[in-house]
């Protein structure tokens, strides 16, 4: 016998809303558990915007960097509590050490080491899917940025294709996974470059949707630490592309993510009845 499949879990803020509009919860007691919610401090420093993916379509992140194991760990298990994931980027493996070894009761860890992402989710969470994008990088060392994309948008519930080192130096490289991940329907595509950035403009001339460009720190000392490819990147003459900062993989992934949430959507349903030439 098959088991039985779990139901989706339920997030708490329509949990609320719902219960609100079946008259079962009174306004001023949703108003409280809303405002629960929505900004929670943690300790004397941090205050987490718990609501954040429903006012902007991604939640908050957890930038790892300089915090203690101790204090990632806090930020993640609060988010992830009441938003059932949460997600931390720049994460060291001294983090994801200390997070294995006191990982939260019903909770499951996702370590990327070469995006350097921690993900923790409630067991058997699953995001609800949105749509589909394409990553793609100049070249091998621009992997851990695409990675971070990557993992990004599996946190949107995005799904991903990947094509990695097919740069402009062996261009035909190119031409078949680009056809591929249209053909499949990626709604927007990644660019990741390095040395002298110029794989997001290629790859803007070619396709109908939009390109997210991430230069990466990448190359040799006259490119500044991913500057020379920035500068490339925003002088680009291709049409459809948008630029992030050097590095940004998870600014990049969210950009795609909202793109690719947002074209899985329906338009807007307007009361107006629309006329034609012939109509009365």
């Amino acid at each position: 016998m098959a088991p039985a499949r779990r139901p989706p879990m339920q997030d708490p803020l329509l949990v609320t809303l719902e219960a609100l509009r079946r008259g079962v919860l009174e306004p001023r007691e949703a108003q409280r558990r809303i405002a629960r919610l929505a900004i929670r401090q943690v300790g004397d420093r941090a205050r987490l915007d718990l609501l954040r993916h429903h006012r902007t379509g991604a939640p908050e992140v957890v930038y790892g960097r300089n915090k203690e194991p101790r204090d990632l760990l806090r930020l993640l298990r609060e988010l992830a509590g009441a938003n059932h994931q949460a997600l931390a980027t720049g994460a060291t493996p001294a983090h994801a050490h200390h997070l294995k070894a006191h990982l939260p009761p019903g909770f499951t860890l996702t370590h990327n080491p070469r995006a350097r992402t921690l993900w923790l989710r409630r067991k058997g969470y699953r995001p609800p899917k949105t749509g589909r994008a394409g990553i793609l990088t100049a070249g091998t060392s621009d992997i851990p940025v695409a990675e971070e994309a990557n993992v990004t948008l599996q946190m949107m519930g995005v799904e991903t294709r990947t094509a990695y080192d097919v740069g402009v130096a062996g261009i035909h490289r190119l031409y078949t996974p680009l056809q591929e991940m249209q053909e499949w329907g990626a709604r927007a595509l990644i660019a990741v470059a390095g040395m002298e950035g110029v794989l997001p403009t290629v790859v803007a001339g070619l396709v109908d949707v939009p390109v997210i460009g991430v230069p990466t720190s990448v190359g040799y000392g006259v490119g500044g630490q991913g500057v020379g490819a920035l500068i490339t990147m925003l002088q680009s003459c291709a049409p459809g592309l948008a630029v992030v900062n050097v590095d940004n993989g998870f600014g990049a992934g969210v950009v795609a993510g909202m793109i690719a949430k947002a074209s899985q959507s329906p338009g807007p349903r307007s009361s107006k009845k629309t006329y034609t030439r012939n109509s009365p």
